[in-house]
């Protein structure tokens, strides 16, 4: 199996993983010193969150910016866009929690609504360096062809993870009927701040449109790392240490997690909550859950055929030819 070759890191974003890491920290401490509550959760977990993820950005984009051999300088410059434009976002949303107002959608002040435009600036600024980065990894060899398509369609499905964030800045139907300084919402069907899941936030009312933004932004970690767990079993399971088998379970794996997407998308833009889910979202839930089930069983099934003799190749031939002179033995005796 080839490894990618770590060749170096891309420092700013490191030096920005670094910074988010103690970010992180101080708002967890926060967290507990700090018993200020916006939109009925504490002030502080917004920027936990945010710190977190971002943390996890810095530090993927950083180690596969150094794998890139080819027009490194470009993916060099984007990744330091990103790292910029990210402090920028992360300065503002800890401004804000300090000063106990909402960072996102508000435009109830010349002050707030400059700084959500910044915001809104950096967020698209973002998603373009990000989309440079990702063309380049797909001019670049990154590995063995498994690990090449579990970082690229990663990549893929996190900048539509990515840019689902912006369905997210369209005002609500309450909003045009009753403006009060706020354009945008994260819940679908109910004002934002309503009942939601511990420390995730996300609403279990009604639909909420971060979790199939969080899911698809991460599918850059998670489906490399669904390939690592692959390749750690491929020690016990002989199948798994064929390329092609681990190449067919990525590209099901990737395919799976498209239409995970899919439906998660779907059932926050109906309101439904994530925990509530109708006979409708199980029924497609299942049908995703079988058609990956068996995928995955026909890409294991197809690496025990690819070792059988094929009719007309040598092999074949020289295998026919040992059989008959057996049976000619046997007639003999």
């Amino acid at each position: 199996m080839t490894a990618v070759q770590t060749t170096s890191w891309h420092r700013p974003l490191l030096g920005l993983a670094a910074v988010m890491g103690v970010l992180a920290i101080a708002c967890l401490v926060g967290v507990f010193a700090d018993p200020r509550q916006l939109l009925g959760v504490n002030i502080w977990e917004k920027p936990l969150k945010f710190a977190i993820s971002t943390a996890v950005y810095a530090i993927t984009w950083a180690w596969l910016i150094g794998q890139l051999g080819r027009f490194r300088r470009i993916a060099w410059w984007a990744g330091t866009a990103s790292a910029v434009l990210l402090a920028i976002e992360l300065a503002i949303i800890v401004g804000a929690a300090a000063f106990g107002v909402t960072s996102h959608f508000n435009v109830s002040t010349a002050l707030s609504t400059a700084l959500w435009a910044i915001m809104a600036f950096s967020i698209s600024a973002l998603w373009i360096a990000t989309f440079v980065a990702s063309v380049l990894l797909f001019r670049n060899p990154l590995g063995d062809p498994a690990r090449t398509l579990a970082i690229r369609w990663g990549a893929l499905i996190a900048l539509v993870g990515m840019g689902l964030a912006f369905l997210m800045t369209a005002p609500t139907t309450g909003q045009l009927d009753d403006y009060q300084g706020i354009v945008g919402a994260h819940a679908v069907g109910v004002a934002d701040g309503g009942p939601g899941l511990p420390l995730l936030g996300w609403s279990t009312v009604a639909g909420d449109l971060r979790i199939p933004h969080f899911v698809g932004m991460h599918a850059l970690q998670l489906i490399p790392l669904a390939l690592i767990v692959i390749e750690l079993l491929s020690r016990r399971v002989a199948r798994l240490r064929d390329p092609g088998v681990r190449w067919r379970l990525v590209a099901v794996m990737s395919a799976t997690y498209v239409a995970v997407l899919g439906l998660l998308t779907w059932q926050a833009l109906r309101g439904q909550s994530i925990v509530r889910p109708d006979a409708s979202t199980l029924m497609v839930t299942g049908a995703i859950a079988a058609l990956a089930i068996a995928a995955g069983a026909v890409s294991l099934h197809r690496q025990r055929d690819d070792r059988a003799p094929r009719r007309g190749t040598r092999h074949h031939v020289e295998t026919r030819a040992e059989e008959e002179r057996e049976g000619a033995v046997v007639e003999l005796r």
